[in-house]
């Protein structure tokens, strides 16, 4: 009866893990192998039987019977005068089998046994978890926000297996309270002692890649393809894409009808500005594209360097920039080359221009670096805006600017 107690509680093992029975009688026989080795030295004449559903279980050892004085091994052979105790009919050089009960084991034995069996269990689960989410890398998931921390977001899926969303792959304006659902790419899986740690990440590139391929049916289908993904998360994205079929326009089919189609993802990613461009081989017109919403006038490409001086006129150079010089940075990141802006204007005009940066003892550095953030880093090249236009465009108050421009003008004027 001693063996029905602890076969129980492997039945629910079974039940709770949800181990598949072939599994669960491996790891059974694995345990038990274990704890015959200890206390008999080997297992190697031992056969065990075991059925977790009902609850049965035996073990039996295999010994060969020697005469009375010559057992050199008590674990496989048995003197003939105890083999009768047996069954007395048993002749020298006959095999005996004889079952070993649990209690023969010592209760500590039975007490490691279920320990044991505990860790290996454990140690299935995170193997299979590790092999399940491994493949799931790359692939968009979603998961229930456990609780909050400083620097990490703990997410349970529908399984109750924990997910790790860390502080630097989440998007800066994301904000999640407990019991949100949270969707992003399965990043990495990394075993941390015996339990994998699954990393989550809502900046990476694929993220976005991924929610074109849920959102667009042609990318989806394979009519459209994706064929490079920039972003800085929560500002700004790039995305090329080009089509097999020269019916499908790729930059409508993924923007939709008034923004339709992409409209979701932009909110998925806290308001991401994203530029969908349509790809080519032509280095200058991808180029061009990529700066948009800039006109460029001119390009001259140094393909050794993968440098490109773009030309434009004044007024173009602050959109080729973008906020923060978000615009220029991705376009580079997105064509591959280091991109150079140059001015077009009257000739005369730039040479009497001043550059902002020799006003500093007049205008606050700080004040400076809001122009220098939309591409303006003369004087004529803020005079040539609007007030309006300026605060708008920048974190400036209306009266900094109006006192920067009087500054400026000034110059001109002396």
């Amino acid at each position: 009866m001693e063996n029905i107690a602890l076969i129980e509680s492997f039945s629910e093992f079974k039940d709770d893990k949800l181990i598949d029975r072939v599994t669960l009688m491996a790891i059974l026989e694995d345990v038990f192998r274990n704890a015959l080795k200890k206390k008999y030295g080997s297992d190697d004449n031992f056969d065990i039987i075991i059925n977790p559903d009902k609850g049965d279980m035996e073990i039996w050892r295999n010994r060969v019977v020697v005469a009375d004085g010559e057992v050199e091994d008590e674990n496989s052979e048995i003197s003939l005068s105890e083999a009768r105790k047996i069954e007395p009919d048993f002749e020298v050089g006959e095999d005996v089998s004889e079952e070993v009960k649990l209690i023969d084991l010592g209760r500590r034995a039975i007490l490691a046994l279920r320990q044991n069996l505990i860790s290996k269990i454990h140690e299935h689960d995170s193997t299979n978890l590790y092999k399940q989410f491994k493949d799931l890398i790359g692939e968009i998931y979603s998961a229930e926000v456990h609780h909050v921390r400083p620097k990490v977001v703990i997410l349970v899926d529908d399984d109750g297996n924990e997910i790790v969303l860390p502080k630097e792959k989440q998007i800066p304006s994301d904000f999640f309270r407990k019991g949100d659902n949270v969707r992003g790419i399965i990043e990495s899986v990394e075993l941390k002692g015996n339990k994998p740690q699954i990393i989550m990440s809502r900046t990476s590139e694929k993220f976005l890649e991924k929610l074109f391929e849920q959102e667009i049916p042609e990318i989806f289908d394979g009519l459209i393809m994706i064929k490079k993904v920039v972003r800085i998360p929560g500002e700004k994205a790039k995305v090329a894409v080009d089509s097999y079929d020269d019916r499908i326009d790729p930059v409508g089919a993924c923007v939709g009808m008034k923004g339709s189609r992409i409209h979701g993802i932009v909110r998925e990613l806290g308001n991401e500005n994203i530029d969908v461009i349509n790809y080519t081989n032509n280095n200058q017109l991808f180029i061009t594209r990529a700066l948009s919403p800039a006109k460029v006038s001119s390009i001259k490409i140094d393909e050794d360097k993968k440098r490109a001086e773009v030309y434009l006129k004044l007024e173009e150079v602050s959109k080729a920039i973008g906020r923060g010089g978000h615009n220029i940075k991705l376009a580079g990141l997105l064509t591959g080359y280091e991109l150079d802006v140059i001015r077009e204007g009257n000739v005369a005009e730039e040479e009497d221009d001043v550059e902002l940066n020799e006003f500093y003892d007049e205008i606050d550095g700080w004040v400076i670096d809001e122009f220098a953030k939309i591409g303006l880093d003369t004087a004529r090249s803020v005079l040539k805006h609007s007030v309006e236009d300026l605060v708008r465009r920048t974190d400036l108050e209306e009266e900094t600017v109006l006192e920067v421009i009087k500054i400026l003008k000034s110059e001109f004027e002396a």
